[in-house]
């Protein structure tokens, strides 16, 4: 056999993979009983659509904030590791599309033997030691025909496609946690400044009631009041120091930032406005664009690769055709290995079919099988749950505006009530009890506000998070 009849034997091997069909299921994407659009319409007045930019967060206009989320997306160790789990994936991808080509390897090997005179295994007249040289090219290959190997690969294919939306869903809930991260540092930055604010206030009232108590105009009873409510504002504020530095510390882990820079807790940042108007998704967006969603495709490449090794399963049924070819060189004499008598050459067909393995086979396409319902299952529960994010997160985004709005009407109020039960009370109307119920009141109403200012940029935060980061179309 020459080397034409060895090529020919390989190209027909690969026409009959061509001509081969794949056992198992086609995939075709679940039947969704889905909404015609996936927001409520922004009709009415004062409601703003989101923004189509990538870049989600830039919508609170903050330079600062923006630095950060460079930084995060950059150096942040959890994407570091999930683009590692892309390349990997991308190499098993590779890995599995081999096994569909040909494989071949070169093989050399030189051998010196010695027979025993006194064995009388040697006949007469031949040498007792003996040289053997060869090189030989081996090539080897499994006919795909019932398409176990095609099937292996779009199931490995399908699990790339997955890792790569995990990759994605990752980066989305890495930014969203940076980003509340930072708008909590700035509430726990405000709540101590207002802590500080009240305690000025209270060291400034404890000091003329000491004037006064040493004049006798006030009696210790007001004086041991006053100073009492001056502890019970300190005390406010190591709780809230610490949970800032704690605050800090997370923040700077998400940035990916060294245990050096972790460790000196120093973040940057600015006060970012707040958008002028609630936020929801633009009208008439259909529904199946939220399928985008990173969790959602990963939800479907899994399924997709679950239902590709049903077909991998069913093919061990089938007969394994394999095919082997050696083409070199044999020779006692090294001068003479490369010379025309010197060609050594092999050609072989196997064929091995499955006849009995107590159920075994049955088995692996029932375990396969039920994967593949549990994906479907877990596919239909993540759209679900994602429809219910987003109308929870449009709600909510309307819901803590609404309260934001009310605290800050409050905190004015508040405002107007201490000054003047201070005027009352320098006017003798007023009991100091008066005034100290006016202060704790404006303290819990701004600290409330600032509480609902916090929670208002996480609304819409969450809201950007539940619709996959964006209002683009989706990939292809």
């Amino acid at each position: 056999m020459n080397n034409n009849a060895i090529s020919n034997a390989l190209v027909l091997a690969i026409a009959m993979i061509s001509s081969g069909c794949a056992v198992g299921p086609e995939y075709h994407r679940q039947d969704l009983d889905l909404p015609s659009r996936y927001a409520p319409a922004a009709a009415e007045a004062g409601v703003a659509s989101l923004s189509a930019a990538g870049n989600w967060w830039s919508v609170f206009k903050d330079p600062v904030l923006d630095r950060l989320m460079d930084d995060a997306l950059a150096n942040n160790l959890d994407l570091v590791v999930a683009a590692a789990r892309v390349t990997e994936a991308q190499s098993q991808l590779g890995m599995v599309i081999s096994d569909q080509l040909p494989a071949a390897y070169a093989s050399g090997s030189r051998e010196r033997n010695r027979n025993s005179s006194a064995s009388g295994r040697s006949a007469p007249g031949q040498p007792l030691e003996t040289t053997n040289n060869r090189v030989a090219l081996n090539v080897s290959y499994e006919i795909d025909f019932w398409g176990k190997y095609r099937r292996s690969t779009e199931a490995a294919r399908a699990d790339l496609l997955s890792i790569e939306a995990n990759r994605d869903a990752l980066r989305l809930s890495m930014t969203t946690q940076a980003v509340q991260g930072y708008f909590n540092l700035l509430g726990l930055d405000a709540q101590i400044r207002v802590a500080q604010e009240a305690i000025q206030r209270g060291q400034e009232a404890l000091s003329m009631q000491k004037k006064r108590f040493d004049a006798g105009v006030i009696s210790e009873y007001d004086y041991q009041q006053r100073s009492a409510e001056l502890d019970a504002g300190l005390a406010q504020l190591p709780p809230l120091e610490s949970g800032r530095s704690k605050q800090e510390r997370a923040l700077s882990v998400l940035l990916g930032r060294t245990p050096r820079a972790v460790m000196e807790n120093n973040v940057d940042r600015s006060a970012p406005s707040l958008p002028s108007s609630p936020l929801v998704a633009p009208s008439g967006l259909p529904s199946t664009l939220l399928l985008n969603r990173p969790d959602l495709r990963e939800a479907e490449q899994k399924l997709i690769a679950t239902n590709a090794r049903i077909g991998v399963a069913r093919a061990a049924y089938f007969p394994s055709i394999s095919l082997t070819g050696l083409l070199g060189s044999e020779s006692s004499a090294l001068g003479n290995l490369f010379t025309g008598p010197a060609r050594i050459w092999n050609f072989a067909g196997n064929l091995t079919q499955p006849l009995w393995g107590a159920g075994r086979l049955g088995r692996q396409v029932d375990a396969a099988e039920a994967r593949f319902d549990q994906a479907v299952a877990q596919y239909k529960n993540a759209i679900a749950n994602a429809f219910r994010e987003v109308q929870d997160a449009i709600a909510a985004q309307h819901a803590t505006r609404e309260v934001f709005e009310i605290e800050r009407r409050r905190v004015d109020k508040l405002t107007k009530t201490w000054n003047l039960a201070k005027l009352r009370y320098e006017n003798g109307v007023a009991s100091q009890l008066d005034v100290i119920d006016a202060e704790r009141g404006l303290l819990q109403a701004e600290q409330s506000r600032i509480e609902a200012e916090r929670q208002f940029r996480f609304a819409i935060a969450d809201l950007y998070k539940a619709l996959g980061g964006a209002t683009d179309a989706p990939r292809a």
